[in-house]
């Protein structure tokens, strides 16, 4: 099924986040992941634990394909945790692998202090995964930090309850005057993408939602007072999925001109080999 546009947003909309892609497990389609990539730097998948059941089962390769996660995977007593685990992981090898033009079991998946997936070896690009009910989410960025967030969207929200845990006093204003199930749809729109954006800032929770906001339509970072808390280096869209869920993406952009190769074979950091021959230069 194809994603919707981002929400607020024309069908044809071109941005600077690729729309997210469904794949249906192993097989893909991988191909518009490379597409993503190489036109903005970034894709975002998403799937279901139930479409990677099958592979979880019975793929004879599953235990290089987890890699490290193999022993956690094992030690997982719970059916149901244990499978939707090992789907995760596999979204994110497979995603990744994808994107960088290798196997899956070449990639070595591992996690910063408080969980964070990233790929040992590929420090320029960046990774996010996430998960509720059924549904599983992996953005990719070869640009800057990416975030991803999914909800399901009729996730009841009560503005009452918590205008002043999550709203800004900017957004308190804009939403106070909205009907209830209008209330209900934009704060959980403002839920997704604040956590997209502390998740590709690595700090979750740690940062508090009422120190940053967005507007109403409009995916501008916005600082507490409603004027502007960024020069464009960060992007944010919200899509819906699958007819039932929202996914959020928090995409920045270092500036960097990085490499537009990502195959694992081929591709150099062109940011940082600038940086080299500016310090060749320096010492000649």
């Amino acid at each position: 099924m194809t994603p919707t546009a981002p929400t607020g947003a024309p069908p044809d909309e071109a941005g600077p986040i690729t729309r997210p892609i469904h794949v249906s497990g192993p097989a893909g389609p991988w191909h518009p992941v490379r597409e993503g990539l190489a036109l903005r730097g970034n894709a975002v998948v998403h799937t279901t634990w139930g479409e990677w059941l099958p592979a979880a089962v019975t793929d004879p390769a599953l235990r290089p394909l987890l890699g490290r996660d193999w022993q956690r995977y094992r030690n997982t007593t719970d059916p149901t945790i244990r499978y939707r685990f090992v789907a995760s992981r596999l979204a994110v090898k497979f995603t990744a692998a994808a994107a960088l033009g290798t196997e899956p079991a070449e990639l070595d998946l591992a996690y910063r202090i408080g969980g964070r997936p990233y790929l040992r070896g590929f420090g320029q690009i960046d990774v996010s995964l996430t998960h509720t009910d059924d549904l599983i989410a992996v953005g990719i960025s070869r640009h800057g930090r990416i975030g991803v967030d999914a909800e399901p969207a009729d996730r009841p929200m009560s503005f009452d309850l918590l205008r002043r845990h999550m709203c800004t006093p900017a957004e308190r204003a804009e939403l106070a005057p909205l009907p209830e199930a209008e209330q209900a749809a934009a704060l959980l729109r403002l839920w997704t993408l604040k956590e997209a954006y502390t998740k590709a800032l690595g700090q979750g929770l740690r940062l508090g939602f009422t120190e940053f906001g967005f507007a109403a339509g409009s995916p501008a970072l916005l600082a507490p007072d409603g004027s502007s808390a960024a020069r464009g280096e960060w992007a944010f869209a919200t899509y819906r999925a699958l007819g039932r869920y929202l996914i959020s993406v928090a995409c920045h952009d270092t500036g960097l001109d990085t490499a537009a190769d990502t195959e694992v074979r081929t591709m150099l950091d062109a940011g940082f080999m600038g940086a080299v021959a500016e310090a060749l230069a320096a010492d000649t």
